[in-house]
């Protein structure tokens, strides 16, 4: 019964056998996809990889029976070197992903500096991480470094060799293993590894003008800052020295001296500050092509304590970043663009007309009479400069008259004076000490400067003060008084800001009182030098004299013709800054790493342009003891050189320029014009005059000049 039953089932699975044998020719034809989607995911080198152990464990298998199964925990000499390979490549790509990210990495970070954009931490963090390792590919270096080495670098046979790395094992014997030659590059200069730099110092070397290669010739290395001439590394025994030395009064002198000793670039410690000073155009040029966006300049702690201590707002020469920028374009449009110059030019012909009438007054009144009727007197003029200067000033930025030409001026104007010269004298000493500190001491330096400050604000105050009200009166009477200007605008910069409204009042008088304290000395002193060079160079002087005459005629009383009409003018100007600069020193903070004569100069570092020294420097301008205001209007053999449109700086340069430089060219100009169609000037001793520097240039004495009717 049971064979019977046996037989009558296995017919049924025989048949069931056969779709099953039809079925196994489908699936062997898909285990060859699915054993390469397995080395795909696994990747592409584990199948060739465990090959190598295949044998070793047919051999462990056939040992055992055939239902036994061999695992990985039973043959340990297998499994551990498989696993171990495959970790060494697992580290591999990971080392090589790494470096494709650095590199990717670090190409955004030179376009991110390149255009002033804002940092990535990431990118900056995967630079990091391959730090000392990194080696950019070739396209990317060309791309981060585009410029080809100069053709009139001399050939050198040390460079030559200085890139080749030789095999030391064909030298010794050893059997040569070959290497896989490198398609890497450096972005440096050779001999600086990126891990002396680091690499985000190097991209900014690079990029920007390869400032790097530039700066250093073939085979050189940029060398660290920490190699730059210095006067001494201990900043509070250089300060003590100075103050023991006097040099505080010719700090111009000392800078001059410094760069003879030390060559085109130094370092110096004074106090809490430190600065690297340079006078060359070339390094000039390459310092403000870093200052970016919003250009910072050394800020004058003292006057920023002032105005935190008494609670002031800080106008635009104590401000930096994008408040800066923003208060500055609205100044600009009153002070600085060519329209708000042909406003105010009719208000300085004014003061300077009036100005050589009351000069020609006092010589013909008090001085020997010459042939002819000609009169001629001996005087010291910088207390009419003075006046000039603050009646200038006054029309120019109020819209009035503060009659300074009177025979007894106001004792509010001459206080006003004596505190710009007090505030002047006092800020030097103050820049080397913690202003904050000598506050709370109430220290006698700091109480004179700030009484100083204290007098030039009320003064401010004031005339500000009454200003508005007579703005608003005018406003809302809607009639035209003595205040305003042609074509029914509210005369002066204070009126045109209060129109505006763009500006808040304390804004205002925060900047107005700036540009008051500030045209006053700056304007008066380098008149002196002016007119004393005029006198002691009586050839330039008629040269200069016939060019404004015949301007005069053809501008038929267009003042800004007539001033555009005679180079000879501005050149005096020039000459005159060129020999006398006001402010001694342009400073800036560039925002990247840069290279000046071969130095490494970082990011954030306070660099100095000395002006003193740069204007009289044989390696910058010919002759350069010798006034000529015509080198201004031709070529010189240094207009050729790199960075020859930076000789001229006594104003500053780019957006962080003096906010009053066209209100004081103007004004120089238009005096120096009438006094040369009033008067001939002598001196009786022709020898240099002798300066001292409080904050701005000026001579120990003012000299005294012969004017003689014309």
């Amino acid at each position: 019964m049971n064979s019977v039953m046996k037989k009558k089932l296995a017919a049924p699975v025989k048949k069931m056998a056969a779709p099953v044998k039809k079925l196994s020719a489908p699936v062997k034809k898909l285990s060859t996809p699915v054993r390469k989607i397995k080395c795909c995911v696994t990747g592409g080198k584990v199948r060739t990889l465990w090959s190598k152990y295949r044998g070793n464990r047919g051999k462990g298998v056939r040992s055992r029976g055939r239902g036994q199964r061999s695992t990985g925990h039973q043959e340990p000499s297998i499994r551990l070197p498989y696993q171990d390979d495959l970790e060494k490549e697992r580290k591999q790509r990971e080392a090589k992903n790494a470096q494709k990210n650095a590199h990717r990495a670090a190409m955004r970070a030179h376009f991110r500096r390149k255009y002033q954009l804002s940092k990535n931490a990431k990118d900056s963090n995967r630079v990091r991480t391959k730090e000392g390792k990194l080696r950019l590919p070739r396209v990317l270096a060309a791309m981060v470094q585009p410029e080809a080495p100069a053709k009139e670098d001399p050939y050198s046979l040390l460079s030559a060799f200085q890139d080749l790395s030789f095999n030391m094992g064909m030298r010794s014997g050893r059997k040569h293993t070959k290497t896989p030659v490198s398609t890497d590059c450096n972005v440096m200069a050779p001999g600086v590894s990126v891990a002396t730099l680091g690499y985000e110092e190097v991209l900014g070397q690079a990029g920007e003008g390869a400032v790097g290669r530039r700066r250093a010739g073939r085979g050189e290395r940029v060398r660290p800052f920490e190699e730059i001439p210095n006067t001494g590394s201990n900043g509070w025994v250089n300060l003590l020295r100075f103050w023991k030395a006097g040099k505080f009064s010719h700090l111009h002198k000392h800078m001059e001296d410094t760069f003879n000793t030390l060559g085109p670039i130094y370092r110096e410690h004074l106090g809490s500050m430190s600065t690297v000073n340079i006078l060359l155009p070339a390094d000039i040029g390459e310092l403000f092509r870093a200052e970016g966006f919003h250009p910072r300049r050394m800020t004058l702690q003292p006057w920023a304590t002032h105005r935190e201590t008494r609670q002031h707002c800080k106008g635009v020469f104590l401000k930096n970043g994008s408040e800066w920028r923003a208060d500055r374009l609205l100044l600009n449009r009153e002070v600085m663009m060519t329209g708000a110059v042909r406003c105010f030019l009719p208000l300085l012909e004014d003061v300077a007309r009036d100005f050589c009438h009351l000069l020609r007054s006092r010589v013909e009144a008090k001085g020997a009479v010459v042939e002819r009727g000609l009169h001629r007197l001996t005087l010291d003029p910088s207390p009419y400069l003075f006046r000039f200067a603050l009646e200038a000033s006054c029309h120019v930025l109020y819209g009035e008259r503060i009659g300074l030409f009177s025979s007894k001026p106001s004792r509010e104007s001459e206080e006003f004076i004596w505190a710009v010269e007090k505030m002047l004298a006092t800020t030097p000493p103050l820049l080397y000490l913690p202003p904050r500190l000598l506050h709370h001491l109430r220290a006698p330096l700091w109480t004179q400067h700030a009484t100083a400050w204290d007098h030039i604000f009320s003064h401010a105050q004031a005339r500000i003060q009454r200003g508005y009200e007579r703005v608003q009166s005018e406003l809302s009477g809607g009639v035209r008084g003595p205040g305003l200007g042609k074509g029914g605008q509210i005369g002066g910069v204070l009126g045109q800001l209060l129109e505006k409204g763009q500006l808040s009042l304390e804004l205002i008088k925060a900047n107005i009182t700036e540009l008051m304290a500030g045209g006053v000395d700056t304007t008066a002193v380098p008149l002196q030098f002016a007119l004393f060079e005029l006198a002691r160079n009586p050839e330039v002087q008629e040269r200069v004299r016939e060019q404004v005459r015949s301007s005069w005629k053809r501008a038929a009383g267009d003042v800004h013709k007539a001033l555009q009409g005679a180079p000879l003018l501005k050149g005096t100007m020039k000459e005159t800054l060129r020999l006398y600069p006001v402010g001694i020193t342009v400073q800036r903070y560039p925002i990247r790493d840069i290279v000046l004569q071969n130095f490494h100069i970082p990011a954030e570092t306070l660099v100095q342009v000395c002006l003193y020294p740069l204007g009289r420097s044989a390696d910058v301008f010919s002759d350069p003891v010798r006034f000529e205001p015509a080198r201004w209007g031709r070529s010189e053999a240094g207009d050729t050189q790199e960075g020859a449109g930076f000789r001229s700086l006594a104003f500053g340069f780019g957006a962080r320029q003096c906010v009053g430089r066209r209100i004081a060219e103007n004004e120089i100009q238009l005096l120096l014009a009438h006094i040369l169609l009033n008067f001939h000037l002598s001196v009786a001793s022709t020898d240099d005059l002798k300066t001292s520097y409080t904050l701005i240039l000026q001579p120990e004495r003012p000299p005294s000049i012969t004017f003689s009717t014309l």
